[in-house]
């Protein structure tokens, strides 16, 4: 399949070879390499290779490969725990404009639990919506499908 690129792409550049990266996994449609600001250790990016911002913008066949190459890296380094993350929009935490999903593993003590000096640190602002708003809302998206 071919490929779309953006000349001033900092992560097309890597995919063409321009800035040099930690090469883990490269497939027709995907590029992955090790983050050089990781936040844990073994900390990865999966690109594809088709330039696109947003998830939405993305064909679903590269979509496809790069949750397979999230995998082999999880299986390879033995991760028990991780976090898969990708963000939409400059909103979203989004610093890349190109679409991107981090690999990140989460240590644990021996306990079991989570290490918050090391892999992703997430704040979880859950709502409670009533039934009837959680309603509205499901008629108003599958309305849309």
């Amino acid at each position: 399949m071919a490929t779309k690129s953006l000349a001033s792409c900092i992560f097309c550049k890597i995919i063409k070879g321009e800035i040099p990266s930690f090469k883990l996994i490269e497939t027709d449609l995907s590029y992955s390499f090790l983050d050089i600001g990781p936040i844990a250790r073994g900390h990865t990016v999966i690109i594809p290779k088709y330039h696109g911002e947003k998830l939405h913008d993305i064909p679903d066949e590269h979509l496809i490969d790069q949750m397979k190459i999230a995998k082999k890296l999880a299986v390879a380094q033995g991760l028990e725990n991780y976090n898969i993350l990708q963000n939409n929009g400059k909103a979203a935490h989004q610093v890349v404009p190109h679409v991107h999903f981090h690999l990140i593993p989460k240590p644990v003590n021996e306990a079991g639990e989570g290490n918050d000096s090391e892999g992703l640190v997430i704040g979880w602002p859950a709502k409670q919506p009533s039934k009837d708003e959680l309603a509205a809302l499901h008629a108003e998206i599958t309305s849309k499908l």
